[in-house]
């Protein structure tokens, strides 16, 4: 089915509150599904929490509080993060219902015969990665991600054969037929898998797991390993244990299936993760889209690490749209990016008050001081023109977002928004508005802008929903713009003559900026 998307986040852990990198990926794969649905396609976006591993237990214990209340007070945390965050998931697993549960011994029922096999296992395992590790996992004896060192961890455990299915998975990710964005996390999988594929552990003891977790099918002394039940919450979600027909309709049948994973995890997702559908004889996903970190002071924000920002904390202050505009314009989308309060600050005077603020305040107030509040729509072919600028714009854009370059997509629109700031320093609305003579021209400028405005809302609602809906709604447009088609709505000059303009509030206030 060419026309649906069935794009997921990575759940995350609830061994301690959300921090600002969990937002980040949550915006970054909202903006896409957003995108999707503007053009046009059916989209399910799916999300949720991972509250099976042993980091977890632990991080229970260490608070005082039984492991049952500890993640379902973290899972409603995460879960707040809809409305606080803007998001539009129209899904929400959590790794301790019922429906996954059962959903996830099915799977492993489902592998073929003697993928899943016992043996007694010894190594380093890093509770943070929730993974055994190897010595080229290490920087001077500990975890590279975490700066902890590994725990020695020895008994018998279930293994997957994920040795057999290395020459599929090689063919598959050096076809595209599973699309890794971007090309250097492909060619690192291509690496690693040159350099062999070794059967990896799916279990571990009841003893060692606290006994939390998903028992393996007909074991009782062994756990699920999070990696194999985690993985599974992409169709458990959907309904795989009863074969919804919402499994049914977005994984048997769908084609397009979307993983926007953090670039720590790629290694399970892209190998793992596709070896045991291959096992289960299930659809695979089509591409996963890897971003990078966010950074404070250049160091991993994590909270193993304890340099993390609260994203609630940072919402409150700014407000949702400032935020979720500065990680997608901020943050390169593949690569590792810094946050400070101080760059948002900047970034929101320079381009949030400034150029997208005060563009549509002095715009909608000219129409109302020099035309009653009422746009004339301009002859057509009159010049100058907006119009070449926002046929770039909207053919970059969409350049940009499909190929996910959130980063690069969010400052193309500041180029609408510049030369409809620089159209109106040229034409001077203000000296028109003077000579009885010149009206037709005064009508023709305002025009253009407010038409330019109508544009950057659509093209910002994947980015900024909010603002976007408030400029919308300034530019006198009273149709959903959720519903809107970006094939349409990029069409130039559907503001309608005779549209009254609603003016509003300042969108973007100015800051003053933080103190180093």
């Amino acid at each position: 089915m060419a026309n649906t998307i069935y794009i997921t986040t990575a759940i995350a852990y609830v061994n301690a509150p959300p921090h600002i990198g969990h937002a980040l990926e949550f915006i970054q794969a909202d903006a896409i599904a957003r995108y999707q649905r503007l053009l046009g396609r059916k989209v399910y976006f799916q999300t949720g929490t991972d509250e099976n591993s042993l980091n977890t237990v632990r991080a229970a214990e260490r608070a005082g509080v039984p492991i049952e209340r500890f993640v379902e007070e973290n899972a409603e945390r995460f879960k707040a993060l809809k409305e606080l965050q803007g998001l539009s998931y129209d899904g929400f697993i959590r790794t301790t219902e019922s429906r996954h549960v059962e959903g996830a011994q099915k799977l492993w029922r489902a592998c073929r015969s003697g993928d899943l096999y016992q043996k007694v296992y010894k190594g380093l395992y890093c509770v943070g990665c929730e993974n055994f590790l190897t010595d080229k996992d290490l920087v001077d004896g500990r975890c590279s991600s975490h700066q902890t060192i590994p725990e020695p961890v020895e008994e018998q455990n279930y293994f997957f054969r994920l040795s057999a299915y290395r020459d599929r998975l090689h063919d598959l990710i050096a076809s595209d037929r599973l699309r890794i964005v971007p090309v250097t996390r492909k060619n690192e999988l291509m690496s690693f898998i040159a350099s062999g594929l070794e059967d990896f552990s799916v279990s571990r003891s009841c003893e060692r797991a606290r006994r939390w977790g998903v028992p393996v099918p007909g074991d009782g002394s062994q756990i699920m390993y999070v990696w194999f039940d985690a993985l599974s919450n992409y169709i458990t979600g959907l309904g795989y244990a009863g074969h919804d027909a919402l499994f049914d309709f977005w994984w048997v049948k769908n084609s397009n299936i979307l993983h926007v994973i953090g670039k720590d995890i790629i290694r399970f997702h892209a190998l793992y993760w596709p070896a045991m559908l291959l096992s289960a004889g299930l659809n695979l996903p089509r591409e996963i889209f890897v971003h990078g970190f966010v950074t404070s002071g250049g160091t991993k924000m994590s909270k193993t690490l304890g340099n993390v920002i609260d994203p609630e904390t940072t919402i409150r202050k700014y407000g949702i749209d400032p935020v979720r505009y500065f990680l997608l314009r901020e943050i390169p989308a593949t690569e590792d990016g810094d946050f400070s309060y101080e760059r948002l600050e900047k970034r929101y005077n320079a381009e949030l008050a400034n150029s997208l603020g005060n563009l549509l305040n002095r715009s909608v107030s000219m129409v109302e001081r020099y035309q009653y509040g009422i746009l004339r729509r301009a002859l057509p072919g009159a010049e100058p023109s907006l119009q070449p600028a926002a046929t770039a714009v909207v053919r970059d854009y969409q350049s940009a977002m499909d190929a996910y370059e959130l980063h690069s997509a969010t400052a193309i629109v500041w180029q609408l928004i510049n030369s409809a700031n620089l159209f109106i320093q040229e034409n001077k609305p203000w000296e028109l508005s003077k000579n009885p003579n010149r009206q037709q021209e005064l009508e023709h400028v305002l025009y253009e802008v407010c038409e330019a405005l109508r544009l950057v809302s659509v093209l910002l609602w994947p980015i900024i929903p909010g603002t976007a809906e408030k400029i919308w709604r300034q530019v006198g447009m009273s149709e959903p713009l959720e519903e809107q088609q970006l094939a349409v709505a990029a069409t130039w000059g559907l503001l309608p003559d005779g549209t009254k303009v609603q003016k509003s509030e300042i969108i973007f206030p100015r800051l003053e900026v933080s103190k180093s």
